[in-house]
């Protein structure tokens, strides 16, 4: 039985949320979302919440349920909330900038890594070594935040390159005479 199918999803104020079949879409003010449920589970609108529930006892159906509930609620967060994802760049001479509809890398190579930002997709450089990545959609968020930072993932040694805010590196010792 799962434990996380259990629970319905909240649908806030300013959503509106529809089921048709196997369809469930989601409207609100950071934009909509669509996904088509997997056919071992069934899903309704009841008093404000999205319930999810297995078709059968199957072992598939049981897994589903869970997984499917978790992506209902991902989206009813993403177009209400959003999601967001903070990097953080360490090194000499490391920065990065906006240009355009491009996000443009400083990380130590012989040329400027231009990353061209997809849509749905916000990049904000608050400083020259901070990243802000938001949108909607949380797969494509920490799709695009993992894509960016590797392009210079932090080094052991020295700790220099693109990571998470918050990451901790766990630092190696150099050579020894």
């Amino acid at each position: 039985m799962s434990r996380v199918g259990k629970n319905p999803v909240v649908i806030p104020n300013g959503v509106d949320a529809s089921i048709e079949r196997q369809d469930f879409a989601v409207k609100g003010p950071l934009g909509e979302m669509r996904m088509t449920l997997v056919p071992e589970v069934e899903a309704k609108i009841e008093d404000a919440r999205v319930v999810v529930r297995p078709r059968d006892a199957s072992t598939r159906a049981r897994a589903m349920w869970g997984m499917s509930r978790s992506l209902v609620a991902s989206m009813v967060t993403g177009v209400s909330e959003g999601f967001t994802i903070d990097l953080e760049i360490t090194g000499v001479g490391y920065r990065a900038q906006l240009e355009g509809n491009a996000l443009k890398l400083q990380l130590g190579y012989s040329h400027d890594v231009l990353y061209p930002i997809p849509p749905g997709i916000t990049i904000k450089c608050e400083k020259p070594t901070m990243i802000k990545i938001s949108g909607a959609d949380k797969q494509k968020v920490g799709q695009v935040a993992a894509q960016i930072r590797g392009n210079r993932r932090p080094d052991p040694y020295k700790a220099k390159g693109i990571r998470y805010a918050g990451e901790r590196i766990r630092r190696k010792e150099g050579k020894k005479k």
